[in-house]
């Protein structure tokens, strides 16, 4: 015996007043329940095959507010043709107008559909008529919503649904499109209902009346699918990118960092000359670099602090290096960028904090004048950091960041040597990717160079690490167009997962 719940059994009941099939609209109706308790409880008799569903679109049309208008004083064509009769089937098109009371705004409209229908001429200002025409498909159509809308337009007749192009054409009516769902029993279905079916009450929610009276005993209690899948929510929620800057934070706060942030606009001296990099270096071109146009220039620091670096740039001045060997230019020093790089923040946070330790990270925005593609933004963020201590190595670095890692999940690291600016020895850390079985490079390390601490009396080693944090992004979430983390696709950011970890 198959066991119904009471809204299944009023289902079965609506249906046989019904002969055994009709729409969802009449079940409600019939049954007495709500529309989204027929839907269900049809789910779980077509589930236990005593119901079939049936789906067909169906297009309904409904007057317009200009619609309704013209329905009560009719189209504009037929009121000028009216007042033409009326004048004796020839007048001046400015007397028919005033006969007609027609607002010279729908005049153009008038005189166009009265050419159009064939209903009169107009020649030399004067409008002219044979006879009054019959009704227009359209006008038929018109009074038909009058008297009961919506319609369906599969259910008119031909003539009737060609002028629903034209009455769309000129925006007197709206149109909307719906399924229409039709419920019919199955044979096993009708062998159910023919068997008699007696509705039995059921109670959804188990009250302290109930138990204290002990009527509990006796009351069928409706059981609920645990299991059935629930309408999709959407609510407000970290963007995906955000999740994941913040999941690192959490990573390095965790491994005793600190984070330091800065401003977004610096010198060129804190932006690259700091930074041992040569003033013709081709990075500094305006094709990699945003420079500011107002204000052009910014302050530099103290003098002796900039007269060290000037001369390791020309000489190498204590460090023991060569320099680059050309005259430094401090006006080039002080033209104001848009940050290539947080490491500017970086070298003047060691500026202000010689002694160690010093354990600092900065996950921040950065600009560069890239094209756009699939893989390059002009703003993008970087994730870098820096460990200044006593006797600290390149094994301390590489024991640093295998740990951040492994704590992102990425379980396989590699290093090995390579090159950069202001670093060295430099070397570059690469994480295996299991979803995309291969290696993939993710940030440059190093310890800087002489030339970058001496000028600012740091006498310690210190380690430090940076690179693109899209790259990581992009391999967290699956995606493979960095373009579509900044588009605001509504649709990807509801799909994505809120937990990333």
């Amino acid at each position: 015996m198959v066991e119904l719940r009471e809204n299944e059994q009023k289902t079965l009941l609506a249906l046989e007043k019904l002969k055994g099939k009709g729409p969802v609209d009449q079940v409600v109706k019939i049954s007495g329940l709500a529309h989204a308790a027929v839907m269900r409880a049809a789910l779980s008799l077509t589930e236990k095959k005593l119901v079939r569903t049936y789906e067909r679109k169906q297009t309904l049309i409904s007057l317009s507010e200009e619609g309704r208008n013209y329905s009560e004083i009719g189209l504009p064509e037929r009121r000028l043709l009216n007042a033409l009769i009326k004048l004796g089937g020839e007048a001046k098109v400015n007397s028919a107008v005033e006969e007609a009371g027609l607002e010279k705004r729908f005049l153009s409209v008038a005189l166009g559909w009265l050419n159009r229908k064939g209903w009169a001429t107009i020649k030399k200002g004067t409008l002219k008529t044979m006879k009054e025409p019959q009704t227009g498909y359209d006008e038929n159509l018109l009074r038909l919503l009058t008297e009961k809308e919506p319609l369906i337009i599969e259910d008119l007749s031909q003539e009737l649904q060609k002028a629903v192009s034209v009455l769309k054409g000129r925006r007197l009516m709206e149109i909307e499109e719906k399924i229409l769902r039709e419920l019919e029993l199955t044979d096993d279905g009708w062998n159910l209902v023919k068997k008699g079916i007696e509705v039995s009450g059921e109670v959804s929610q188990l009250t302290p009346e109930l138990i204290r009276t002990g009527k509990w005993r006796k009351t069928k209690l409706r059981r609920f699918n645990v299991k059935a899948p629930g309408p999709p929510i959407y609510p407000g929620k970290i963007h995906p990118a955000q999740q994941i800057i913040q999941h690192i934070r959490e990573i390095f706060l965790e491994m005793g960092f600190t984070e330091i942030r800065g401003s977004i606009v610096q010198t060129a001296f804190w932006n690259f000359d700091a930074l041992f990099q040569p003033q013709d270096h081709p990075a500094r071109d305006v094709v990699d670099t945003f420079y500011l146009s107002h204000p052009e220039k910014g302050k530099l620091p103290k003098k002796d602090v900039v007269e060290a670096v000037a001369a390791t740039h020309e000489n190498g001045w204590k460090t023991g290096s060569r320099g680059w060997e050309y005259p430094w230019s401090p006006e080039e020093a002080k033209r104001l960028v848009l940050r290539t790089h947080t490491t500017a923040e970086t070298i003047h946070y060691l500026f202000e904090h010689k002694e160690p330790p010093v354990k600092v990270f900065s996950v921040d925005r950065v600009y560069r004048n890239e094209k756009l593609d699939y893989k390059h933004l002009a703003e993008f963020h970087q994730i870098e950091g820096i460990i200044m201590d006593k006797k600290v190595t390149l094994r301390d670095l590489m024991g640093t960041l295998t740990e951040f890692y492994h704590k992102l999940g990425l379980e396989k690291v590699q290093f090995w040597p390579s090159y950069f600016p202001y670093t060295e020895p430099s070397m570059q850390s690469t994480v295996y990717v299991p979803e995309l079985k291969t290696w993939v490079e993710l940030c440059g390390m190093g310890i800087f160079r002489p030339e970058v601490l001496a000028p600012f009396g740091v006498k310690h080693p210190v380690l430090a690490w940076g690179g693109g944090l899209e790259r990581l992004i992009l391999l967290k979430l699956g995606i493979d167009d960095i373009r579509l983390l900044y588009k605001n696709d509504l649709g990807w950011i509801r799909r994505t997962p809120v937990c990333q970890r």
